[in-house]
């Protein structure tokens, strides 16, 4: 398949500069996303160690569900990119309708799995009763948030989709004072209320979340950008509701093997006491939040690259991808120089407690290594799901991230492997625990497979459609 000849290929610098329009919205409302995390990570670290450790794993065991949901929805973005690129606007608005009842009953499902936190704990050890108490009502608080939290991002898919990423943007913007206000009144007990702690972050992440679906909803209604696309709920249909789940349920898994593996991290550091478990949690949420860099990068090119295969422009859809990975790399190399110049500066701005200081200390030392990695596999997978690809990268994320780094991490960290790897780790994260050390040590490594793997797919991809 090639362009047609009226239609010139953009410079490579061109296409990097489009991606880059696209990107930096994405990146802004993701990295707002994010400060949820780590506004509540931060508050709860300074109110006290057993709030951030209940935060710490009830937020795993929220994000593990919030994640694997959003994944499935995610399908939405090359379904709707390449229609929107193909001009079947009426399309458009017609699958963003089945795709917010999908999100509705992926909630359901969502909501129930949350019910039950001490299935998730059972590999945690002696939790701390104080912080299993507090974890489930912070549980049922976000079973609260989550209906809101899934159909918002039918409304990001759609405008990542149609090249609009500013709308999503400017509410998580305004979402974010929002969530900062309320997690300040209701965790520490400010203006009348009760000091609540943990379940306090819960509330005010339900109810923030409520009122950008509302402020989204309204938006896109409203907004003359978006009028082309009749955008309606219609009834529920099986044949498109079929057609993302084909795709959504491998998306959904690759997100719910990424997520989980950190999840059970979190599940597995509790053993070593609540100190670690809270600089692991800090680990965790500088990952996270470095990670939306190449995230971003990754669904600016790949909704371009849809637009572009749906266009039937298939030589560029494949210069596409090859500047974002270019574009994905510089940035991973910016972000990793920014970590290792504030690392002081960062951890102290996330707790105030020496311990849990000196714990997330030594493991941040290895997040540039870690973050490279992280980068490489997270664009590669996006460029896949572009073609709509998604069974095998599901594949290799589950060997590499599941095979190699969690349980390759218990291994060395827990099991019967204890201990072998704590040069390296000596080396690398100096000062860190052998189970915690082990388990972001094995993390790396699984990244590292990953994104080698996936990026030879992507290749073989290019050359099997994009032949001369």
């Amino acid at each position: 398949m090639t362009a047609s000849p009226n239609v010139p290929l953009q410079s490579m610098g061109a296409t990097i500069s489009s991606i880059a329009r696209q990107a930096w919205p994405v990146l802004v409302g993701q990295w707002a996303s994010i400060a949820f995390g780590v506004i509540d990570t931060a508050m709860t670290g300074h109110a006290s160690p057993a709030d951030l450790a209940a935060m710490s794993l009830s937020a795993s065991i929220y994000i593990t569900v919030f994640v694997g949901l959003m994944g499935v929805l995610h399908a939405l973005i090359p379904i709707l990119a390449q229609h929107y690129g193909a001009q079947r606007h009426h399309e458009v608005g017609r699958l963003w309708g089945q795709g917010v009842w999908l999100a509705l009953g992926l909630s359901v499902v969502g909501g129930a799995v949350m019910q039950f936190p001490d299935t998730w704990l059972s590999m945690s050890g002696n939790v701390d009763p104080e912080v299993r108490q507090r974890m489930a009502s912070y549980l049922e608080a976000l079973t609260l948030a989550l209906p809101a939290m899934l159909v918002f991002r039918t409304i990001y898919a759609l405008g990542t989709a149609v090249s609009r990423p500013r709308v999503v943007m400017m509410i998580n913007l305004a979402a974010v004072l929002l969530k900062a206000f309320f997690s300040w009144m209701f965790i520490y007990g400010r203006l009348g209320l009760p000091a609540m702690g943990a379940v306090g972050a819960g509330l005010s992440t339900a109810l923030v979340s409520w009122i950008y679906m509302a402020v989204g909803l309204w938006f896109i209604s409203h907004d003359k950008g978006f009028a082309r696309f009749r955008l309606r709920l219609g009834w529920p249909q099986w044949q498109p509701l079929k057609e993302l789940l084909r795709l959504g349920l491998p998306m959904g898994g690759s997100y719910l093997v990424e997520v989980m593996a950190f999840t059970f991290m979190a599940l597995l550091v509790a053993r070593e006491g609540t100190y670690v478990l809270g600089g692991h949690q800090i680990m965790s949420n500088l990952a996270a939040l470095c990670y939306m860099m190449p995230m971003s990068i990754g669904v600016a090119s790949a909704a371009i690259t849809a637009q572009s295969v749906g266009a039937a422009d298939m030589p560029q859809a494949r210069r596409t991808g090859w500047a974002g990975l270019a574009l994905g790399l510089m940035g991973a190399l910016l972000t990793s120089a920014i970590v290792l110049a504030g690392r002081p500066l960062i951890i102290a701005a996330y707790t105030s407690d020496a311990q849990v200081a000196l714990a997330a200390g030594s493991l941040v030392a290895m997040m540039p290594l870690f973050h490279l990695w992280d980068a490489t596999q997270c664009i590669n997978a996006y460029l896949l799901r572009a073609y709509k690809i998604a069974v095998m990268p599901l594949m290799i994320q589950t060997l590499a991230l599941a095979g190699v780094g969690l349980l390759g991490g218990w291994w060395f960290g827990f099991g019967p492997g204890l201990g072998g790897l704590d040069k390296a780790i000596a080396i690398l994260m100096p000062g860190a625990h052998t189970g915690v050390g082990s388990l972001w040590l094995m993390a790396m490594a699984g990244l590292g497979l990953s994104g080698l793997l996936l990026h030879g797919w992507y290749w073989r991809t290019l050359r099997r459609l994009h032949a001369d």
